[in-house]
C-alpha cells in the first residue's frame, strides 16, 4: 500500500507572477519514493520579500525553500547565511536573475542545494525541484536511521547495565561479608560464598563473550574461515564437553548421524551453534532426562537437530526466543544464569551458514532445535535487521 506524504515549500519572491507560476507548474508534481512505497505531494507557502520570509521560517518549519536572490529588505543569500548559521535542515534552491557561475558557486558554497536561473521554463523547474525532493528524502531516511541507532544504542547500554547490575551487586555482597568477618573464619561457609562469587563472575564473563560475538558478526569483523568440515565430529567433541555437566545431573548424551555429513564451513561457527544448542538441553533438561543430537544429510543440505526432554515452552515463549537479551523467566527458569544473547547469536550464524533454525516444545517434555545448514558453504554475512 503506498501512502502519501506531504513537503511544505516556501516561496520567497518578490514577483507576483512567479510565485503564482511556480506554484501551479509544480501543484501536481508528485515523486514517488519506491523504497518506502511513498508518493510525496507538495505544500506551498508564500513570501513577499526577505523580511517576510525571514518572519516566516522563524515560526514555522519547511522542507524546501525556493529563494529569490534579489529581494527588498533582505537578500536571498543573507537569508541562506542565516539558515546556514542555525543549520537548518530546509533545503535551498536558489533562484536568480543573475545567471553567473560566480553566483552559483557561492549559493552553493553557502548551503543551497542547487541554482536555478531566471528565465526557466516549467520542466527545468520541476527536473530540479524533483532532484531536491529526492535528496530530501535520502536525507529524511538517513536522519531517522541515525536516530534509530541512537535509540538501540540506548536501549542496549540500559539492558546491558541492568544484566550486570545484579551479579555486581552479588559479589559486592559477598566480598563485604568476608571483608567483615560475618563467617567467622568458618571454611564451609567462606567456600560457599567463593563459590557464587565465581558462578556470578563467569555469568558475567559469558555475557561480555556473547555481546564481543554477536558486535563482531553484526558489524562484519567476524573472520570466517570456510573449509570442508563434518558437523558430526564437531557434535563428538561438543558432547565430551559436557559429559561432566550432564553426569552430575544423570543426564544421558546420544549422538545420531547418517554416514556422509561433511560440508563448507567454518568450524568455529559450527561449534558455538553446537555448543549454544546442547548447553541449553543440559541446563532446561529434567534430572535424569535425555539430551540427542541427530544430523543428517542429503544432496544440498545439512539438518542438524538437537532435542531434550525438559521443561519445555509455550508457544508465546517460543515466538520470543530469539530477540537479543530474551530470556525466558518464569518458576522454572528463575535459577537458571543465562546472558540471553546465545539464540540471537545462534540464528545469525545459522543464516551466516545458508541455513534457517526452527523449534517446536511441549511444556513439561521437552524441545526439539532444528536447523538446516547448506552443505555448499556461504561467505555471506547476516549483519542486522534480523526480524526477532
Amino acid at each position: 500500500m503506498t501512502d502519501s506524504m506531504v513537503l511544505r515549500v516556501l516561496i520567497a519572491d518578490d514577483e507576483p507572477g512567479m510565485r503564482t507560476g511556480i506554484a501551479r507548474a509544480l501543484e501536481k508534481l508528485t515523486v514517488t519514493d519506491e523504497h518506502a512505497e511513498n508518493n510525496y505531494n507538495l505544500e506551498f507557502v508564500f513570501a513577499s520579500d526577505g523580511l517576510e520570509a525571514q518572519s516566516i521560517l522563524a515560526t514555522e518549519e519547511f522542507d524546501l525553500l525556493l529563494l529569490d536572490h534579489g529581494m527588498p529588505g533582505l537578500t536571498g543569500m543573507e537569508i541562506l547565511n542565516q539558515l546556514q548559521a542555525e543549520e537548518s535542515n530546509t533545503m535551498v534552491v536558489m533562484i536568480t536573475a543573475y545567471a553567473s557561475l560566480d553566483m552559483a558557486v557561492k549559493a552553493t558554497k553557502q548551503g543551497a542545494f542547487d541554482f536555478l536561473a531566471k528565465p526557466f521554463t516549467p520542466s527545468e523547474l520541476k527536473e530540479v525541484v524533483e532532484k531536491a525532493v529526492r535528496h530530501i528524502i535520502v536525507e529524511r531516511a538517513a536522519r531517522q536511521l541515525a536516530s534509530e541507532k541512537r535509540r538501540i544504542r540506548f536501549e542496549f547500554l540500559s539492558i546491558l547495565a541492568h544484566e550486570l547490575k545484579a551479579p555486581l551487586g552479588a559479589v559486592e555482597s559477598y566480598l563485604r561479608l568476608l571483608d567483615e568477618g560475618i563467617t567467622d573464619g568458618d571454611p564451609a561457609t567462606t567456600e560457599r560464598i567463593i563459590g557464587r562469587s565465581l558462578v556470578r563472575i563467569e555469568g558475567m564473563r559469558k555475557l561480555i563473550y556473547d555481546l564481543l560475538d554477536l558486535t563482531r558478526i553484526e558489524s562484519g569483523e567476524k573472520k570466517r574461515k570456510l573449509s570442508s568440515v563434518d558437523p558430526a565430529v564437531v557434535a563428538t567433541r561438543v558432547l565430551e564437553t559436557f559429559e561432566a555437566q550432564a553426569a552430575e545431573r544423570n543426564i544421558s548424551l546420544q549422538l545420531n548421524c547418517s554416514e556422509d555429513t561433511t560440508m563448507q564451513g567454518d568450524n568455529s561457527e559450527l561449534e558455538i551453534i553446537l555448543n549454544n544448542l546442547v548447553s541449553n538441553a543440559i541446563k532446561y533438561n529434567q534430572d535424569c532426562g535425555a539430551v540427542t543430537v541427530d544430523i543428517q544429510s542429503n544432496s544440498s543440505d545439512i539438518t542438524l537437530s538437537v532435542t531434550d526432554t525438559g521443561i519445555g515452552m509455550s508457544e508465546e515463549e517460543v515466538s520470543r526466543l530469539f530477540g537479543e537479551f530474551v530470556r525466558i523467566k518464569n518458576d522454572k527458569t528463575r535459577l537458571i544464569e543465562g546472558s540471553g544473547l546465545g539464540l540471537s547469536i545462534l540464528r545469525r550464524l545459522v543464516r551466516m551458514n545458508g541455513g534457517e533454525i526452527q523449534v517446536s516444545s511441549i511444556e513439561d517434555e521437552g524441545t526439539t532445535f532444528t536447523t538446516t545448514l547448506s552443505r555448499r558453504g556461504t561467505a555471506a554475512l547476516i549483519t542486522s535487521g534480523d526480524p526477532a
